[in-house]
């Protein structure tokens, strides 16, 4: 760890839980409709981008859901463990989002499913992203934001307090859609679009949907996580209030997913930029047909 640097996360322990996942054959519904809606944007473009990066490969899920998209003839899957690579890959690399490989100008596309918001450093790893993009590239990444598991976060949250007298985090830090766009800028892409969906799906109880994150490779991977188990009493009690604050009538719970969106662009001349101050050639009051006032002026009554 370099003087200064910031770990929020166990990358050995996330990338041992996604390799799992992937042995196993794990709960990819949440990956595969992610990774779909993401390879649908590419619809609405009308350039190609020859050579692309799935950053996060999760077994080919991401390559699957590119294929036949974007005009894409070189796909390049990198992943942070073999494990997680597709088997027979043709074109894999082991190697991690905030440690790039790649010249810059590398690739005409990156895509990225469900796997940034594990980084520990997220604006270093959005610059590396813009760099090896080539002049006009475009990021499409979707990462999990601020409101996912927020049922679950507080039912362990208001359980350890009520039998332990503290708390440990169980669920992770995700960032806020708005803070996510200024990072964008402050890494220098351009034309940022951030956009955020609710997904909410329902479980038995909470012990289902903790076994549906297991086999997602979603399990907690926090430094500061708690080591040893956690006591039989506070895990009952955490899906009894889980159960009483959002218990539906026919008795299952839900437990929601913000998806977050970032479409950005590398620099390019051709792109749009915005007018310089005052040099409009219309009035705003004229468009709205309204009469205007010198700022700090009181409109009547």
């Amino acid at each position: 760890m370099a003087e200064g640097e910031i770990l929020i996360f166990d990358r050995r322990a996330l990338r041992r839980h996604r390799e799992r996942a992937v042995r196993q054959g794990g709960a990819q519904f949440l990956l595969e409709e992610t990774a779909e809606r993401l390879a649908q944007r590419l619809e609405d473009v009308t350039r190609r981008f020859p050579r692309a990066l799935a950053l996060g490969a999760r077994g080919g899920v991401l390559a699957r859901a590119l294929a036949d998209r974007g005009g894409i003839e070189c796909l390049i899957e990198m992943e942070e463990g073999p494990g997680l690579l597709p088997a027979g890959a043709r074109c894999g690399l082991v190697a991690e989002a905030e440690a790039l490989p790649f010249a810059p100008g590398s690739f005409d596309l990156v895509a990225s499913a469900l796997t940034l918001h594990w980084t520990n450093d997220l604006p270093g790893a959005l610059l590396q992203l813009r760099r090896t993009l080539r002049p006009d590239g475009l990021l499409l990444a979707a990462l999990l934001g601020g409101e996912t598991l927020g049922e679950l976060r507080n039912a362990f949250l208001e359980a350890e307090l009520e039998l332990e007298g503290g708390a440990s985090p169980h669920v992770s830090p995700m960032a806020d859609g708005r803070d996510l766009a200024g990072l964008l800028q402050r890494a220098g892409f351009a034309l940022p679009v951030v956009d955020s969906d609710r997904l909410t799906v329902t479980y038995a109880d909470a012990f289902a949907l903790m076994a549906d994150l297991r086999a997602m490779g979603e399990t907690n991977a926090l430094r500061e996580r708690r080591r040893g188990f956690t006591r039989r009493a506070t895990l009952l009690r955490m899906a009894e209030l889980y159960r009483e604050r959002h218990g539906s009538a026919v008795g299952r719970i839900p437990a929601s997913f913000e998806i977050v969106t970032l479409t950005a662009w590398a620099p390019h001349a051709s792109q749009p930029k915005p007018l310089a101050p005052g040099s409009a050639v219309a009035r705003l009051a004229d468009a709205l047909g309204t009469q205007e006032r010198p700022a700090g002026e009181k409109t009547g009554r």
